[in-house]
């Protein structure tokens, strides 16, 4: 169990005067702030660039309103855990929000750079209130967000994220009386992360293999290499110090030239390429080859049956998921059931049927038996172990178990907010999804989405044939450039 700190007023940080107002018409500046007309809260938090959507005056009212909802929808007032990745911009938010915190009465307890899965194992060890995380995952160093979690460790319901935009977008929400809360810096907790992360592997070690990690120039540049080595692998490091002018910046989970270049390079067993906050990876095998989420969750989903931990062999994944993982994990007698875009749908899925294993191709794995969240640090370990185990390379696992399908993944910006959410609403759009669905029968698919996340509108089609799947990928994005990206 984390301790709580000594209350000294040498490592108090109070709130402004100004943030703890006698009545309620004196805290509420929604007014005056900025908002979109759609929702604040994303698949995956509050997210934007910062200086329009995330600015200091938001994270302030964000930070007071759900440290209210947490306060009202949580039996035990512990602290919350805030965490951050390397961007600029994650400083300037952290105090803001900490401030709002503060004036909402609760402890913070500031980790300062760490993963989003280490605020989550925090949280749910901590009797805390709950956690919150500043990162924008894998977007560019210009954005930044804000997702919460709760005690468990679990992201916020969808219905605790709409209190707290009601309170900022200035509605009556209930105050409970104001007494400034405390900010502690406690760095120290994420070794126990840390701890946890080894101690999953169970007695395994990674000794003798090499392994080379992308960091990303992100959250998990000081950590990961640590871990690994501790766990008895050689490690090659790239992009590993925090640099929030270059996080995620033509490398990591987004971008796998280099970490394909490198594991050639210094002929390792295998690499791994991180987002900015590490709460998703991706692989490469000895060969230089790619590995996706879908491949992971394949090989972990075998042993998991193997072993007897795969309760009906069923993994949830998402609807972005390859026809040749979910056949080929048929013929193993498995069931893959698809969601929507989303970790936290995959969550509640798994929620909803006790599945043990779950994730999205983009390489966010989650495996209750392990940890809490997704983690791709934790991924990544069990990986590694899972081919040091089986005495053959990933390569060799990897050709055993399924062929992918065609699929290709087209990104179109599209800046208007409102316009990117209710592109369905677009007729145009909708005939165009038609003719191609219509036209390609059972030999392909089509998927069409705006990001939770960014501000893209993204196209993905699989096809039996790569031809099929790319003329009708470009057919679709010519739509959305004409008809939404206008």
């Amino acid at each position: 169990m984390v301790q709580t700190p000594s209350r000294h007023r040498g490592s108090e940080f109070q709130a402004a005067n100004s943030v703890q107002p006698a009545k309620r018409d004196t805290i509420l500046v929604g007014d005056s702030l900025s908002l979109p007309n759609t929702k604040l809260f994303g698949t995956d938090g509050i997210r934007g660039k910062v200086g329009e959507l995330l600015n200091a005056p938001l994270a302030l009212q964000v930070g007071f309103w759900a440290g209210q909802v947490l306060r009202q929808n949580t039996p035990n007032l512990g602290p919350v855990i805030l965490g951050q990745d390397s961007r600029n911009s994650s400083d300037m938010l952290a105090m803001a929000l900490s401030a709002g915190l503060t004036a909402a009465g609760l402890e913070v307890w500031n980790l300062g750079l760490c993963p989003t899965p280490c605020v989550a194992y925090l949280a749910s060890v901590s009797d805390s209130v709950g956690g919150v995380m500043i990162s924008a995952s894998h977007n560019p160093p210009e954005d930044n967000g804000i997702k919460f979690f709760g005690s468990n460790g679990s992201k916020l319901s969808q219905q605790l994220q709409e209190q707290i935009e009601a309170g900022i977008r200035g509605a009556k929400v209930p105050v409970a009386s104001l007494v400034c809360g405390h900010h502690y810096h406690r760095s120290e907790l994420v070794k126990d992360y840390a701890t946890s992360l080894c101690d999953s592997l169970q007695q395994m070690n990674l000794e003798g293999m090499r392994i080379v990690l992308d960091l990303a120039w992100g959250a998990a540049a000081g950590l990961a290499p640590a871990v690994f080595a501790k766990m008895g692998a050689e490690v090659v490091c790239l992009h590993d110090s925090p640099d929030g002018d270059r996080i995620n910046v033509n490398c990591g989970s987004t971008h796998l030239d280099s970490l394909q270049a490198a594991v050639l390079e210094h002929n390792a067993d295998l690499g791994f390429a991180f987002d900015g906050d590490a709460d998703r990876v991706l692989g490469v095998d000895n060969q230089g080859r790619a590995i996706d989420g879908d491949y992971i969750l394949y090989l972990w989903g075998r042993q998991l049956r193997d072993s007897e931990q795969l309760p009906s062999n069923l993994i949830i994944s998402t609807v972005m998921a390859n026809l040749g993982f979910e056949r080929a994990w048929e013929e193993l007698g498995g069931k893959l059931t698809r969601t929507n875009v989303g970790d936290q749908y995959v969550h509640a899925e798994m929620q909803r049927t006790g599945a043990m294993l779950g994730g999205e191709q983009s390489g966010h794995i989650l495996c209750p038996h392990y940890g809490i969240s997704g983690d791709g640090l934790l991924t990544a370990l069990h990986l590694a172990s899972l081919v040091r185990q089986s005495g053959q390379s990933l390569a060799q696992l990897v050709s055993g178990s399924f062929q992918t399908y065609p699929q290709l993944l087209r990104n179109i910006r599209v800046d208007d907010r409102e316009k990117r959410l209710k592109w369905h609403e677009c007729e145009a759009m909708q005939n165009a999804i038609e003719r191609a669905t219509t036209a390609m029968g059972e030999q392909g698919r089509v998927l069409v989405r705006a990001s939770g996340t960014e501000p893209l509108m993204r196209v993905m089609v699989e096809a039996a044939s790569a031809e099929l799947a790319n003329f009708w990928t470009e057919n679709l994005v010519l739509a959305v450039q004409q008809h939404i990206a206008i």
